[in-house]
């Protein structure tokens, strides 16, 4: 079902650009696991997501959202899991790091050009949904888009 759904979403977004510089090859493990029922309800609940207006500050889907208060409402409803309110917070948390290579659908991703500034949801197939800027919507990006390789600082296990 998470494949027919991230199917659908990947046709409608039209053609997509080729990778830059990093690879969304996976390990064998992360390449074949199998997604817990949580990871799959974080998946559905942040692809639900797509389109809801950016709000500084915003963590409702009545309200708009940021990125960290994505993040944080995607995993409260989804996993019952609490965030930190911020995403340095977030970043600094004792979760499993994870690798580029190791991603797997429900990580968390983390971008920034020197400290950790932007976060999202990685969805599998390479793509990331995240909220990220004002006047903007949540989307699905990819992340070998240039702007996303060269800002990506790793990724976070939650569950």
């Amino acid at each position: 079902m998470a494949a027919a759904v991230l199917a659908l979403l990947v046709a409608c977004a039209g053609p997509s650009p080729a990778p830059v510089t990093r690879q969304a090859i996976r390990s064998p493990e992360a390449r074949h696991a199998v997604l817990s029922p949580t990871a799959k309800e974080v998946l559905f609940q942040a692809i639900a997501l797509v389109g809801t207006p950016y709000r500084y500050g915003g963590n409702t889907p009545q309200g708009g959202f940021d990125c960290s208060g994505l993040v944080g409402y995607v995993y409260r409803q989804s996993a019952g899991l609490n965030l930190p309110r911020t995403t340095a917070e977030i970043a600094r948390t004792r979760a499993q790091s994870v690798d580029w290579g190791e991603l797997i659908s429900g990580d968390l991703v983390l971008f920034g050009s020197g400290r950790v500034d932007h976060i999202g949801i990685y969805v599998g197939e390479g793509r990331f949904v995240h909220a990220p800027s004002s006047g903007g919507t949540v989307r699905l990006d990819h992340l070998s888009d240039r702007y996303w390789v060269q800002r990506f600082r790793g990724g976070k296990r939650m569950f």
